[in-house]
């Protein structure tokens, strides 16, 4: 990967729709030469997927919460991986070394809904030991990729 191909991504990271005539207009590339570059990026697996952000307010989702969590035993680990996996509030999950040993990105429709969740859903998994929830009020910098 060179700096064009760097170029290329940047320009993919801000808008997946732009077209290789538009991207080959700002690397002084011709369009099959972007086009190729394009590809050999997917088949590399640099580009794993194209996507979409959504505008979670305009969905109703306006309460974003990180939940940290510790399991009791080693043995409950495949249960509340394959459990969290499938809850639909859960953006990111993430397995930690620290003082937790799991993180969890959640968006719900407001504080009910985060409470019917931890109730309900999260808290009945066999195994944590315990959880600690922080409310964000307002994300300063949230990019989809590096």
């Amino acid at each position: 990967m060179d700096l064009t191909d760097a170029k290329i991504l940047d320009l993919l990271k801000l808008n997946s729709r732009i077209t290789a005539s538009e991207i080959s207009k700002n690397v002084n590339l011709s369009i099959p030469a972007v086009s190729d570059r394009i590809k050999k990026l997917e088949e590399s697996g640099i580009i794993e997927k194209y996507t979409v952000k959504l505008n979670r307010e305009k969905m109703n989702y306006k309460l974003m919460a990180l939940i940290f969590v510790t399991l009791e035993k080693t043995q409950y680990i495949d249960g509340f991986r394959n459990a969290v996996i499938n809850f639909r509030p859960v953006l990111e999950f993430y397995h930690l070394a620290g003082e937790y040993d799991y993180f969890l990105k959640v968006v719900v429709e407001d504080t009910k809904t985060l409470e019917d969740f931890l109730t309900n859903s999260l808290k009945q998994i066999p195994g944590i030991q315990r959880t600690n929830t922080v409310i964000v009020l307002s994300s300063i910098k949230e990019e989809v990729n590096i």
